[in-house]
């Protein structure tokens, strides 16, 4: 049973890391905020935008451990749900094409060689750990 346990904290914390690292990343590398002030105008106003980016993270990570649910019908679930992955997963590829994440990744932890091994890695990552969800998470509550 703490094997169990200790192995969700685990997966938990490393996902955590790996969602936080791309957040950070993508804000800070690519300028989101600084070129969102310049569109708008609001140049004196970049504060409130940092602020609400951090406030937005902290309620959004609540949220997800609190028991708050939404009893919606799937007809409005599942083109939400399929506009949330597409959402995601283009924002995931275009951040990895913007600043070459992948090729900065291999080479810092020495494995600029096998970085199709580390393609592989990812891909079948993604794929088990969306299984594992589908298979313990939607099943069981059924």
């Amino acid at each position: 049973m703490t094997i169990k346990i200790l192995l969700v904290m685990f997966v938990g914390f490393a996902g955590g890391i790996a969602v936080g690292s791309g957040f950070v990343a993508f804000f800070t590398v690519l300028g989101v905020l600084p070129r969102l002030t310049q569109l708008t105008k609001t140049m004196k106003m970049i504060r409130h935008y940092e602020w609400s980016v951090v406030i937005g993270a902290m309620v959004g990570c609540w949220l997800s451990f609190t028991p708050i649910t939404f009893n919606l019908t799937s007809f409005i679930l599942v083109p939400i749900g399929l506009a949330s992955g597409v959402f995601v997963g283009l924002l995931a590829a275009a951040l990895t094409e913007v600043i070459n994440v992948l090729p900065i990744l291999a080479k810092r932890i020495g494995v600029h060689d096998q970085i199709v091994f580390l393609l592989m890695a990812i891909a079948l990552g993604k794929v088990f750990g969306s299984l594992f969800q589908w298979i313990y998470f939607v099943k069981h509550t059924n």
